[in-house]
């Protein structure tokens, strides 16, 4: 499965190296040089990713398929565009068009969703969870709706030796954390197993710990920040 998926990915993405699905090598965006790479761990790959650079800004998107990769890659062909799109129309990148535009990616989901039910149900139990960096003007915003995580590797020095120590930049967003159970429980007052814990951890109807059910689920909310970028 791992062989037949590789050739179209090589063409469009890179060449296969090191036991990886794809990579991308070092390439130069506004404030150094980034590189991305995928490492394929179910026997069909859900999950997305895409980097978008200017002289002015770089952007970076993750997407963790759920139930199938339709979800995901709707996301990857869609939210970049909103981004554009709203950034444009407001005069820049800010809290406000990064909640915009990921509304307007699940509404657009969502439309597809009701065209294309009676052909394909299955769609309608497809999800991803949404995970965007962006470094403008020197600001880095970080974006998350589901378990996805961004973290920022930093240098520090440690008996006089330098490390790498991994600085957590976003929040999980599933129902391990309280505020994001209460608020699904408060939601579905009339399912008392709507979420329960199951095998050590909490899930939905016991089952997983993110919400699925629509590509970025009403329920979930948007954690943004934004600190100075060196």
């Amino acid at each position: 499965m791992l062989r037949s998926c590789m050739k179209p990915l090589e063409r469009c993405l890179g060449r296969r190296s090191d036991g990886l699905l794809w990579h991308m090598d070092l390439k130069p965006h506004a404030y150094g040089d980034y590189s991305i790479a995928v490492v394929q761990a179910n026997s069909s790959l859900e999950d997305q990713s895409q980097v978008y650079s200017s002289p002015s800004a770089t952007y970076v998107g993750v997407y963790d398929g759920h139930g199938g990769p339709e979800a995901s890659r709707f996301v990857n062909s869609h939210l970049f565009s909103f981004l554009h799109k709203f950034s444009s129309e407001h005069g820049g990148l800010s809290v406000e068009v990064i909640k915009k535009a990921f509304s307007a990616t699940e509404d657009e989901f969502l439309r597809l969703v009701k065209r294309n039910l009676s052909v394909q149900p299955n769609i309608a139990s497809v999800g991803s969870c949404c995970l965007l960096g962006a470094v403008v003007n020197n600001e880095l915003f970080v974006a998350n709706l589901g378990d996805s995580r961004a973290v920022l590797g930093r240098k520090v020095s440690v008996r006089k030796r330098e490390v790498v120590v991994a600085e957590r930049l976003s929040t999980d967003h599933n129902v391990s954390e309280v505020e994001v159970r209460r608020e699904v429980e408060a939601l579905h007052p009339d399912d008392s197993h709507i979420v329960v814990y199951s095998r050590g951890v909490w899930r939905i109807k016991g089952i997983i710990q993110v919400i699925i059910y629509s590509l970025l689920s009403n329920l979930m909310a948007v954690w943004v920040f934004c600190a100075f970028f060196r």
